[in-house]
């Protein structure tokens, strides 16, 4: 019988788990509720107990489970260590150590939430069949990953791939980021970002808009009404994408990418994005990286389970 691992993506808000074959083939997920009080303490046992439930249901024991894999949003050492995830209530935790004692000793692999979703997208996703990509997420926030011979980029202290931080706006238009810094790219690029941009135009300016009758708008609102003509929204959206192009032309000056796979909610827009950050890339990438292909996001939400599970399956 084949041999399975799991991939473990965890959120702020839920814990997706799937089940896959050592094929790669996703065979069963769930989802479980992230609970983050005593400072996420409860979370690894929450874990462990699910696997073990979904391991009974599909008629499988520890002896055929190769390995777990695991995506947190926070920095992630390449040793297994994770530093700091405020968003979970954690410290320092040697979350691969834990985790693998915790389950009798299975191999377990952990990474940062978005370069596993980089990595899934990489493995079976819209970077499937390139060995060296970039990740960018668009969200709430902004989140990114890299990918060089199919492998994550760490860094030092698993801080590669913070695409959302790089310093992009200055001056007066800077707005503060949730780091505590001014001028981030996630203060732009993000849906809130977007909307808090068209906010700041509709005041400043009389052009008509339909996202004046609309109360409160939301960063579809937005696209939709570019898509229709409206000149207000194209400003935005056009301001947008020559952010994201001049931070993906940034970055593929020194990682030389052969994909930039563009993923997210705000991504939902389409073609019609994607056109407009690869004309702004291509207007300012060094002339060696211009051939950088752009691809949306395929995986969705399930991005981070697929990578996580690649930690073992690679």
């Amino acid at each position: 019988m084949e041999k399975v691992c799991f991939g473990i993506d965890v959120g702020g808000t839920t814990v997706k788990i799937g089940l896959f074959s050592d094929g790669g083939k996703l065979l069963d997920s769930t989802e479980i509720p992230t609970r983050k009080e005593d400072n996420g303490s409860h979370i690894l046992s929450d874990i462990c107990s699910a696997i073990e439930a979904r391991l009974e249901v599909n008629n499988l024991t520890r002896d055929d489970l190769i390995g777990v894999g695991i995506g947190i949003p926070g920095p992630v050492t390449k040793d297994g260590t994770v530093l700091n995830c405020v968003n979970l209530g954690w410290g320092i935790i040697k979350i691969e150590e834990k985790l693998s004692q915790m389950l009798g000793g299975i191999m377990v692999k952990a990474g940062n939430d978005a370069n596993v979703a980089a990595l899934g997208e990489n493995w079976q996703g819209g970077g499937q069949g390139f060995e060296d990509l970039i990740l960018i997420t668009l969200g709430t926030g902004v989140g990114g990953g890299v990918i060089i011979g199919n492998e994550i980029v760490t860094g030092s202290n698993g801080a590669a791939g913070e695409i959302g931080h790089m310093p992009t706006v200055t001056g007066e238009e800077a707005s503060q980021c949730g780091c505590g810094k001014y001028g981030c790219l996630e203060t732009v690029a993000s849906a809130t970002g977007i909307v808090r941009e068209a906010k700041k135009l509709l005041e400043k300016s009389s052009e008509p808009s339909v996202l004046r009758d609309i109360i409160p708008f939301s960063c579809k609102d937005i696209f939709d009404a570019a898509k229709e003509g409206d000149k207000l929204s194209l400003e935005v959206v056009d301001k947008l994408a020559y952010y994201l192009g001049t931070a993906a032309a940034s970055i593929a000056a020194v990682i030389n990418p052969q994909v930039i796979v563009i993923g997210g909610g705000v991504s939902k827009a389409g073609k019609f994005l994607l056109d407009k950050i690869e004309e702004n890339f291509t207007a300012g990438a060094f002339h060696a990286c211009k051939n950088a292909k752009f691809a949306l996001a395929t995986l969705g939400n399930d991005a981070g389970m697929y990578g996580a599970a690649a930690l073992i399956l690679d």
